[in-house]
This record gives structure tokens, sequence and C-alpha cells, in this order.
């Protein structure tokens, strides 16, 4: 295992003294200057293996973090007795540079992190992440593991766009959100009507026991609640129907809308999208897409209610 390096990259120990390591100074050098050229981390160590330059004496496997470390390392600006190998400028220049680069990789608006909040797989239940690849392209996926993989590379305008489709659908047709429930539903079982029989006999009975046909009353009354469903998605649909009745068409994601009427967003590894409303009601996007040598994304939208 090769060991880390006491003395910073780019300098050696002589007579006591930290000098510059000349072969060094080269490595460092060309490290800030094809960085600023647009090289990224894991380009710029593959450069360094293919030129023979080891990082420590033992080996000349680099990686990203090594390349990164010296772009950080303000002692190439010749800082604590070691000497500028570094000018100043271009070490500022690369160093704006990274701190922009993590910023852009780990930026993510709002609209996105609520997008992100209720996301999930169509095929675990599992929940989504984002991530970016190493040309800063965002991509989601799985959580899951043990889950499918997406079959093509899912975009935040791609999540957004089925969105937008299906927020403006129902602009468009209100009639996509009926869910065709009642507020309460009352199904009476055969066990009911026989216990209704059975009171009804004993109370045209000469001789009533009315403490039993009490007692058979409430037993009644306790079958019957059993039976009776409530379901609050009529409600749940006349507040949409009111958050979307002469609406304009949306161009852009209100997300204050979208955090009133969207419950869940599910996204399929077969490229659909469905967007579940808060009654219930999900309106898929099939999207088709294009596949290249690199990755598939999806191309245009069409929209219908999942439940019809």
């Amino acid at each position: 295992m090769p060991k880390n390096r006491v003395i910073p990259f780019g300098y050696c120990m002589r007579n006591g003294e930290i000098t510059a390591e000349p072969k060094e100074v080269y490595a460092v050098s060309t490290i800030f200057s094809e960085y600023l050229k647009g090289g990224s981390l894991l380009q710029i160590a593959k450069l360094m293996e293919s030129e023979k330059i080891r990082y420590t004496a033992d080996s000349e496997k680099w990686n990203k973090n090594m390349v990164k470390r010296i772009i950080e390392n303000e002692k190439y600006l010749g800082n604590d007795k070691y000497p500028r190998i570094i000018d100043e400028n271009i070490f500022k220049q690369a160093n704006e540079k990274r701190v922009r680069k993590a910023a852009a990789l780990n930026l993510i608006c709002d609209d996105l992190k609520e997008i992100r909040r209720i996301a999930y797989c169509a095929e675990c239940g599992g929940k989504l992440f984002r991530k970016t690849n190493g040309k800063g392209r965002e991509y989601w996926n799985c959580s899951n593991q043990g889950c499918f993989k997406f079959e093509y590379r899912l975009t935040d305008q791609m999540i957004i766009g089925a969105v937008l489709t299906a927020m403006n659908s129902v602009i468009a047709n209100p009639n996509l959100l009926d869910t065709k429930d009642e507020i309460c539903t009352y199904k009476p079982t055969s066990s009911i009507l026989r216990q209704q029989n059975e009171i009804s006999r004993m109370t045209d009975s000469p001789q009533v026991d009315f403490e039993k046909v009490k007692s058979e009353i409430f037993r009644l009354a306790e079958m019957k609640y059993e039976r009776c469903t409530y379901s609050d998605k009529p409600q749940k649909t006349a507040e949409l129907v009111t958050l979307f009745i002469n609406h304009n068409q949306l161009n852009t994601l209100d997300i204050g809308l979208f955090k009133s009427c969207i419950n869940k967003i599910l996204i399929s590894r077969f490229c659909t999208i469905e967007v579940e409303f808060i009654n219930g009601i999900k309106i898929k996007n099939t999207i088709r897409r294009e596949n290249d040598e690199h990755s598939a994304e999806c191309k245009d939208n069409t929209c219908e209610n999942a439940d019809s």
C-alpha cells in the first residue's frame, strides 16, 4: 500500500531544507494549466499516470482527490517556508473555478427540492435520488439497490415537463380530476340483514325481552358502522377544481400550486412518469425516447388519465 506523503507534492527535503522538486513542479504547473483549460480532475489524474509521474515514491497511481488537493494547496504560493511554485493569479483563478463547479454540482433549486421530496420509483416504491455526473449533467434513479435502474437518463427538465403537462391537462379539462367517489358509502352484508330480521322477529313476539332487543340493536349498529366507509376524495377533488378552474396555462412551474395539489410523482424505468394529485387521480406521461451511444433521453410528452 502506498505511503502518504509527508511533504506536499512538488517539494522535497534537501540538507534539512524544503526545496522544489523540478519534475514535480512541472507536474503541478501542468495540473493548474490543464484545469484552467477545462480538464476534469479525473482527466488530469489520468494524464499524470500517462506521463509516468509518481505521486508518491512507490506509486504511479493517481485519482481525482490527489489532483484536487494539489489545486487547493496554498503552500504553492510560498507559505510556511515552502518556496513559491505557482503564480498567485493562476492559483486564484483555478480555485475560483473549483468553487464555482462545486456550487453548480451541489446546487438544487427549491422547485427540484420539492419534486425530489415526493418522487418515487414506480417499480418498487423507493425514493428517487438526484446526482450529477462528471460533466455536470444531472440524472435521477431509484435509491433501492435491489431495484432495476432506469434505462434512460432522466433529467430535471423531463420531470418538470411531465408535471407541467399534467397540471396543464387538468387546467384545460378539470373533468380529469373526477374520482367518481362518494363521501360516505354503506353496503349491508348478509349478516346485517339476518340481524335486522332477528330484531324484527324479537319485537313481533308477544313477550318482548326489551333488554335483549336493546343489546341486539346495539350490535346491529356496530355491524352497520363497520360497513360504512368515508372518503375525503370528493372534498379534495372540489379543492383541486377550485385551484385549477379558470387558471391560465403554466409555462413554468408554480411551486405554490404544485405543493397544494400534487401528492406523489411515480417514475418508471420504462420512461413513464405518473403525477398523482391529492385526490388520488394519476395523470400519466408516456415519454418517447431516442437512444444514442451514451444515453437515452426522453422526448415529447403525451398525457392521459392513468385511471381512465
